[in-house]
């Protein structure tokens, strides 16, 4: 029976891969495909990041997606998920994405964090204060992702789905890597997002699951669960300060995480 499923989680990732060479989402999975439980969407994400590893590279750090009740609701899950971000499609600022290159381009206006040790699972859960001794650095990021399309009016039955398809990311671009940041309270610093010059929307640290810290521990757990855990090395971002945006060729993007520094993004 344990093959059958193996099999069945490998049949659904081959199927993403397929939608996303092909840059378009149908408006859902094949039952055949379909996730049944969150376990069975992150091992479905298991086999597609192996699968994209291939072509993007390992995988060097992680997302947090889902960070606000809002949006738990909107997709009809109960926590936060977790993603992976691959060597190839993490870049430093300033840096440039090719609409064309996306069935729909999306956004992010996040805060990441370098790791400068492991967090190894130890028996008790993580949390913000135990997680902070581990981040050597901390920088303003995008989030590249592909939503390929999706119906949003649709979202509330396929939560799994998003899981399964590694949250949607396509990549991240990091700003300069603050080394001296301890005397910055993470949860409080103010982020203003930027297309052509305009301001879009602006939040705080603590919007994330009440700040990069809390957002940190909740991956460190999360893979923990899961058998694995954070290295040193590894980069996370944690999470969207402000609303998504849909960048179309010929944009600008800014983000201004004040003390954190900013960051440029143009989409050609």
């Amino acid at each position: 029976m344990a093959i059958v499923g193996d099999q069945r989680m490998r049949d659904s990732a081959r199927w993403l891969v397929e939608r996303h060479h092909a840059r378009h989402r149908p408006p859902a999975l094949p039952a055949a495909c379909a996730p049944r439980d969150i376990s069975e969407a992150y091992a479905i994400q298991d086999e597609f990041v192996a699968l994209k590893s291939r072509a993007c590279g390992p995988v060097v750090g992680y997302k947090i997606a889902l960070t606000t009740p809002q949006m738990r609701r909107f997709v009809g899950l109960h926590d936060s998920i977790g993603g992976c971000l691959h060597a190839l499609q993490v870049v430093r600022a300033p840096a440039s994405v090719r609409a064309a290159d996306y069935g729909r381009l999306l956004v992010e206006f996040e805060i990441a964090l370098l790791l400068g040790s492991d967090l190894k699972a130890s028996g008790a859960e993580y949390t913000p204060h135990l997680v902070a001794d581990a981040v050597a650095a901390v920088m303003p990021a995008f989030e590249i992702a592909d939503d390929l399309g999706a119906d949003y009016a649709t979202l509330g039955s396929r939560g799994l789905e998003l899981a399964a398809d590694n949250a949607w990311n396509e990549g991240a671009v990091l700003g300069r890597a603050l080394e001296d940041w301890r005397g910055i309270d993470l949860a409080s610093v103010r982020g203003v997002a930027l297309v052509n010059g305009r301001i879009v929307g602006e939040g705080r640290g603590a919007d994330a699951l009440g700040s990069p810290l809390a957002a940190l521990a909740w991956i460190a757990n999360h893979l923990c669960g899961r058998g694995r855990y954070l290295r040193k090395g590894d980069v996370v971002i944690t999470g969207s300060l402000v609303p998504s945006q849909f960048p179309r060729a010929g944009d600008q993007l800014q983000f201004d995480a004040g003390p954190l520094g900013a960051i440029e993004l143009a989409v050609n």
